[in-house]
C-alpha cells in the first residue's frame, strides 16, 4: 500500500513532491472570478468584501460562507471528490453561481507512488469515475505501468506523473488516490482506509459506487511459454510482516507441487530483496523466472499458468486481473482488504490483521514493522503460524474446483 503523507499546516496538504498546484485557477467566470476542482474547489475574487459560499450538493451542507480578501484563493478543506456548488455574492446580489460539472472536461487523477498492486486495485474506480462524470481522464503512471492499461482503458489518456503539470490542457479538476497518514486526516479521505477494502477505499476517494471490479488489463496472445504444466509463485515483497515466515512453508509447498507434475516459476522482481538482518532469498526448488521482466510479460506468463501462490502483493493483484486462480497467503492484512478468492490463506488463531487495526498506523518505512510483537516472542507470527499444510489444502481444493487434478 502506498502512503502518503500529509503535512502539520491547518489545511493539511501533500507534500510538494507529491502534487504540483496550480498557482491560480484555471476557468474564468464573470466579472474576473476565476475557479477550477484541482485539489479542492478553488475561487478567486477581485473585490475586496465578496461573500464566497461553498455548497455539498448531496449532502446539502454549507461548508465556507465568508467575505474574503481581494485576489486571495479560497479552497476547500476536502481534496477528494465532492460535487461543490460555487456562489459568489457582492452584498445581496448573486455575481456567479456554478454547480460541479465535469462533463466533457479535463480531469486529472494522481495515484500515489507505483506500486503494483494499488494500481490494479484503483484503475477500475477510475474508469468508474470517467464513465459516471462522462469525462476526460488523464491518469498520471510511470511508463511501467501505463504498458498495463493503455490497451484495456483506451478512453482514458495516460501521463508521465513528471509531465502532468505542464500539459496544455487546462484541468478542471484534479484528485489524488492513496491512503494518507495520519489516517485521521479527513481532508484527503473521507474515512479510514484501514476499515474498506483497496478497492472501495478508491471509490470513495472518487465518489463512486462501492464493488469489487477486475481491472481489465489486455495480455497479449502469446504462445504458451512452456508444453508442462506449471504454476507461478512470488514470495517477495515490501514489508516483512507481509512475507509467509513459517520457514517449512515455501519448501514444503515447492515440493508438493512438484510432486502433482507442476514446474514451479518463482516470478519476483527480486531474487533477494530484504533489509539488514533480514534478507528473504527465492527458495529451493522452484524456477528462477525473477528479474527486471515488463510487467506484460509477467501477465503473459501468469495467463498460461494453472494457479498462482503469492501475498498480499502486486503480483497477486496482476494474476487476478489476467484472470488467473489466485492462493494468497497473508496474516498482516484481513482478508476484506483485497480482491476476493476462495482461497485467501489466514490462520486466525494467530496475531492477525494488525494493518487494519486502527490503533496501529502502518509505517511503510520500518522493513521490520510488527506492531503488536515488535519486542516480544512469535514476531510475525500472523504469517509464521500459516502451515504449508493449510495453504496445501487449498490448492487442492483449486485443483479439485477447477479440474485440474
Amino acid at each position: 500500500m502506498s502512503i502518503v503523507t500529509s503535512s502539520a499546516s491547518t489545511q493539511r496538504g501533500l507534500t510538494q513532491s507529491a502534487f504540483v498546484r496550480p498557482s491560480l485557477p484555471k476557468f474564468v467566470g464573470p466579472e474576473g472570478i476565476l475557479y477550477d476542482f484541482n485539489y479542492g474547489c478553488r475561487v478567486r475574487v477581485p473585490v475586496d468584501g465578496w461573500r464566497v459560499r461553498m455548497v455539498d450538493l448531496d449532502t446539502f451542507s454549507l461548508v465556507f460562507d465568508e467575505a474574503v480578501e481581494a485576489d486571495s484563493i479560497v479552497t476547500s478543506r476536502r481534496k477528494y471528490f465532492v460535487r461543490f456548488e460555487l456562489q459568489v455574492f457582492d452584498g445581496e446580489r448573486l455575481v456567479f453561481r456554478h454547480a460541479y460539472d465535469a462533463r466533457g472536461r479535463h480531469v486529472l487523477i494522481r495515484p500515489s507512488g507505483t506500486a503494483l498492486g494499488d494500481t490494479l486495485a484503483w484503475m477500475p474506480a477510475v474508469e468508474a469515475f470517467r464513465l459516471q462524470e462522462q469525462c476526460e481522464v488523464h491518469v498520471a503512471l510511470p511508463a511501467h505501468l501505463q504498458a498495463l492499461f493503455v490497451k484495456g482503458y483506451p478512453e482514458m489518456r495516460f501521463v508521465s506523473p513528471e509531465s502532468a503539470d505542464s500539459l496544455d490542457e487546462p484541468f478542471y479538476a484534479t484528485y489524488l488516490l492513496g491512503f494518507f497518514s495520519p489516517y485521521t486526516d479527513r481532508d484527503h479521505q473521507p474515512t479510514d482506509p484501514r476499515m474498506s477494502s483497496l478497492q472501495d477505499a478508491a471509490a470513495y476517494l472518487l465518489g463512486v459506487p462501492c464493488k469489487e471490479r477486475r481491472p481489465n488489463i489486455v495480455v497479449a496472445d502469446s504462445a504458451r511459454p512452456l508444453a508442462q504444466r506449471y504454476v507461478c509463485i512470488a514470495t517477495q515483497s515490501t514489508a516483512q510482516c507481509k512475507y509467509w515466515n513459517n520457514p517449512r512453508g515455501w519448501p514444503a509447498l515447492i515440493d508438493h507441487l512438484k510432486s502433482r507434475g507442476y514446474r514451479v516459476l518463482c516470478i519476483d522482481r527480486h531474487r533477494e530483496y530484504g533489509a539488514d538482518g533480514a534478507l528473504n532469498t527465492m527458495p529451493e526448488g522452484c524456477e528462477d523466472f525473477t528479474g527486471d521482466r515488463p510487467l506484460e510479460e509477467r501477465a503473459a506468463l501468469l495467463r498460461h499458468a494453472d494457479f498462482f501462490v503469492g501475498l498480499s502483493s502486486g503480483l497477486s493483484w496482476l494474476a487476478w486481473a489476467a484472470g488467473t486462480p489466485v492462493v494468497m497467503i497473508s496474516g498482516f492484512t484481513h482478508p476484506h482488504t483485497e480482491f476476493r478468492t476462495p482461497y485467501r490463506v489466514i490462520n486466525f488463531h494467530a496475531c492477525n490483521s494488525c494493518f487494519n487495526d486502527t490503533t496501529c498506523d502502518f509505517d511503510d518505512r520500518d522493513f521490520q514493522w510488527c506492531p503488536r510483537r515488535r519486542d516480544k516472542p512469535g514476531r510475525f507470527q500472523c504469517s509464521s503460524a500459516i502451515s504449508p499444510e493449510q495453504v496445501i489444502a487449498q490448492v487442492e481444493r483449486l485443483i479439485a474446483d477447477h479440474g485440474l487434478a
